[in-house]
């Protein structure tokens, strides 16, 4: 199964193409911009886990129906189920704490 490559920041609505450096993605893909990662220090606001780099999907076919263009990425924007007044006190509460020990 393939990452979804959600087209936007949940945070600010800055598109985020596949292949753009500054995506962000935690374990359960929510998907951010570097910025709003930094605002929000490390903490998805969804689930209080980390971030790490989304990676970026081969646009040439290198393997058989393995490319973007065979699993192109996701259209649907996703915005944040949250206000980032309740993100910041997520933010505030677990910062300190390393994601592999939240």
């Amino acid at each position: 199964m393939a990452l979804q490559l959600r087209p936007n920041c949940e945070g600010c609505d800055k598109d985020l193409p596949p292949v753009a450096p500054d995506a962000m993605i935690c374990t359960y893909e929510c998907t951010w911009c570097a910025a709003c990662v930094e605002r929000l220090r490390n903490v998805c606001p969804n689930c209080g886990g980390g971030f790490v780099p989304r990676p970026i999907r081969p646009a040439r076919e290198w393997r058989p129906g393995l490319s973007l263009r065979q699993r192109p990425a996701s259209t649907e924007r996703v915005h944040m189920s949250y206000s980032w007044a309740e993100a910041g006190e997520l933010s505030a509460a677990v910062a300190g704490i390393p994601p592999a020990q939240r």
